[in-house]
């Protein structure tokens, strides 16, 4: 293996040494320490891909890649934000804040504020640092990871107590900031995962009633290990092409006269009655891909992991072919992780880039991750990241000054 084939690993680094290294960054800008450090991971979905908003369900986890944000109330109703990764700080006057207000990667702070004011939640002014290792536009979900770090902060600063029941409202208030704030259409699998997943698990949640339901993960169990690739390739989910997918799923489940996909009965012979090849394609997706949730779930439970291998290489063709939402970047890294042994491809996330994901035998990562690294460069494209994805804990509190 070449020098320049030597794989880039993503690290998620130590909870306790960011919330550390943030608290201190905290005062260095503010001259106090915070009130509180929460964290919020980022997800990879395992399986069930654009099911949230036609009312399937989908099969996410946590990562350990998370965000991190250290929180302070103030005296007066400004709202100061700044990252550690941009370096910039945006005051935004509480009373004015609206949507079209602000733009950019703080209008996701600022909306979970607006959502939960607009729920009722009386919140002071506050200073806001953030630091995150989640990969910024690689279909992991870093807008999701920061929402929710910052609304379990709040959380912890108005003293309301942290049941389920409002964890769920905290999951809605996100699910607001990101798609009336932020401009960003979002169907929730995001902002659910990031506050309700457990370790060690994957997330069931069924966006036909709202419940959710923990499935055991346990690849090690069978010597795999679940590789994450960030192919860099720009992903954004605010540049039309989710939205149009959504707008043909309406589309056919408005043809076939059901409220959502979900509800569809008689498929696949059903599809014959949409007359447009491309919507049928996009339903003919969102009726199998359900189908392959059901099996997956169904092998977990038995804790049969090596039976997922189908059911991801079948989605990877389906999200390629049927809802065209794939990329050279991500098909080759599925081509190459497949050829290096992995138990299941596929890509993973909205799509148009971002990351795709394989099942490797653990004496396998290396090699699966040096072969794309080699195959990206002889395409003459930039070099791909890595993380290595065990199931991990959703937000949570870190720290309390």
């Amino acid at each position: 293996m070449s020098a320049s084939a030597q794989p880039s690993f993503i690290s998620p680094g130590e909870p306790a040494d960011i919330a550390d290294r943030l608290t201190e960054a905290f005062k260095e800008r503010r001259g106090s320490g915070p009130s509180v450090v929460a964290v919020a991971p980022g997800r990879v979905n395992l399986i069930g891909e654009h099911l949230d908003y036609n009312g399937g369900r989908c099969l996410p986890l946590a990562l350990p890649h998370a965000t991190y944000a250290a929180l302070a109330p103030r005296e007066d109703r400004i709202l100061s934000v700044t990252s550690l990764q941009v370096g910039d700080t945006e005051e935004i006057d509480l009373d004015g804040l609206r949507p079209g207000v602000v733009s950019g990667w703080t209008a996701y702070v600022a909306g979970v504020v607006w959502a939960l004011e607009q729920e009722g939640w009386k919140l002071p002014g506050l200073d806001v640092v953030v630091d995150s290792r989640v990969p910024i536009g690689s279909g992991l979900s870093s807008s999701a990871a920061l929402e929710c770090s910052v609304a379990v902060g709040l959380l912890s600063l108005v003293d309301v107590g942290d049941t389920d029941e409002v964890r769920r409202r905290l999951v809605d208030a996100c699910i607001r900031a990101e798609a009336e704030m932020a401009g960003a259409p979002t169907g929730g699998m995001d902002q659910s995962v990031a506050l309700l997943a457990q370790a060690d698990h994957g997330l069931l949640l069924d966006f036909s009633d709202g419940s959710s339901e923990q499935v055991p993960w346990s690849p090690a169990a069978h010597d795999l290990r679940l590789l994450v690739v960030d192919t860099r390739v720009s992903h954004t989910l605010t540049d039309g092409g989710y939205a149009s997918r959504r707008s043909d799923c309406e589309a056919a489940a408005a043809l076939l006269g059901v409220e959502k996909l979900r509800e569809v009965q008689g498929r696949p012979e059903v599809l014959d009655a949409l007359p447009d090849p491309r919507v049928r394609r996009r339903a003919k997706h969102v009726l199998s891909e359900m189908d392959r949730v059901d099996a997956a779930v169904s092998a977990l439970r038995e804790g049969d992991v090596p039976a997922l291998q189908p059911l991801l290489d079948a989605s990877h063709s389906s999200l390629r072919d049927d809802f065209e939402v794939s990329c050279p970047e991500l098909d080759l890294v599925v081509d190459t992780c497949r050829e290096h042994g992995a138990h299941g491809a596929r890509m993973t996330g909205g799509g148009f880039g971002g990351s795709a994901l394989a099942l490797l035998p653990s004496d396998r990562v290396e090699e699966a991750a040096a072969a794309v690294t080699e195959a990206f460069a002889s395409c003459g494209w930039a070099e791909p990241g890595f993380l290595l994805a065990p199931a991990s804990a959703g937000a949570r509190l870190l720290s309390r000054g």
